[in-house]
């Protein structure tokens, strides 16, 4: 029965994780029409990544701090390590998703981030040496990486685009570096302060680096007066989006496999396809490829994640 209870605990706050991930998608590109931010502004949207995991972190480290009583700050020595996370999970991960998002759209880009399983289970098994490499999770990978194939095929052929499709599957990998970097990390340092910290510090320099290029590009930012309530409103919404998804990632990394957690990944892409038809009115892109492709997905996560006596 205990067991049970963990298996459910388990699957609870990765379906949570997953469907806050999966809202990403539409409520990014909703935060760029709301803060006036078009598709080729660059530096706004780094700046605007870097502000939301600034407060990302602030808002994990004071509930934090609130519910243990004290102000949880690192130690020195753990500072070289929470930037080495932060320059995968938040700098190279998300200035790579945000460009890639803003080049494509919310649907493809939920399918192309579903290789952030496979990338993180390959990576622990090939790299970080945490995990074997079976058949059976070499299997899981070619299925998942077909399925990115397939949602990436028209009647004209193959189509790959490398400021949208490319950008993303590069934020993927950067995630399959981090998710590992988590699990070692965790095994000796608080996983909560790691994951605040790291976000604090990778917003910084992603909002310095973005307001630097919006200086000397000479743009401005203009927002309504209207708009400004709904434009907090969303920001705040994707800085809760990171700082409890990724926060309760790290606990569940912490206490099982990589490739346990990581293979319900898959939930995050058909999280962001239903959410991204919904809310975006993309429901016209949907079309039989993007069900065979989830279907690829799904069967090379079965794969991986039944035993050999299932098969």
């Amino acid at each position: 029965m205990d067991r049970f209870k963990k298996e459910a605990a388990i699957f609870a706050g990765a379906l949570l994780c997953c469907f806050l991930w999966g809202s990403a998608f539409p409520c990014i590109k909703i935060g760029y029409k709301l803060w006036n931010i078009d598709d080729g502004d660059t530096w706004r949207i780094i700046r605007f990544a870097g502000v939301r995991f600034v407060l990302a972190g602030l808002l994990v480290i004071v509930f934090a701090s609130i519910s243990r009583r004290k102000l949880l700050l690192p130690k020195r020595a753990e500072l070289p390590k929470i930037m080495w996370l932060s320059a995968f999970q938040t700098i190279g991960q998300y200035v790579l998703f945000y460009l890639g998002l803003a080049h494509s759209g919310g649907v493809s880009s939920a399918v192309v981030d579903s290789l952030t399983t496979f990338f993180a289970i390959m990576i622990a098994a090939l790299f970080m040496h945490m995990e074997k490499l079976t058949a059976r999770k070499i299997l899981g990978c070619l299925l998942g990486f077909a399925g990115v194939v397939v949602i990436n095929l028209s009647p004209q052929g193959f189509s790959f685009s490398p400021l949208g499709d490319g950008l993303v599957a590069l934020s993927a990998l950067c995630y399959g570096v981090s998710s590992n970097l988590i699990k070692r990390y965790s095994l000796s340092h608080d996983t909560v302060i790691f994951s605040g910290y790291q976000f604090i510090f990778g917003g910084i320099v992603m909002t310095l680096l973005g307001h630097i290029g919006l200086m000397g590009s000479g743009q401005s930012v203009a927002v309504s007066a209207q708009s400004i309530p709904k434009a907090v409103a969303m920001l705040v919404y994707l800085a809760l989006v990171s700082s409890v998804a990724y926060t309760l990632w790290g606990l569940l990394l912490k206490g099982s496999d990589v490739s346990k957690i990581s293979i319900f990944g898959f939930m995050t892409p058909v999280m962001g396809v239903v959410l991204s038809a919904v809310m975006l009115g993309e429901a016209q892109l949907l079309g039989i490829k993007h069900l065979i492709a989830l279907v690829l997905i799904a069967a090379g996560i079965t794969a991986v994640n039944l035993k050999p006596q299932q098969l």
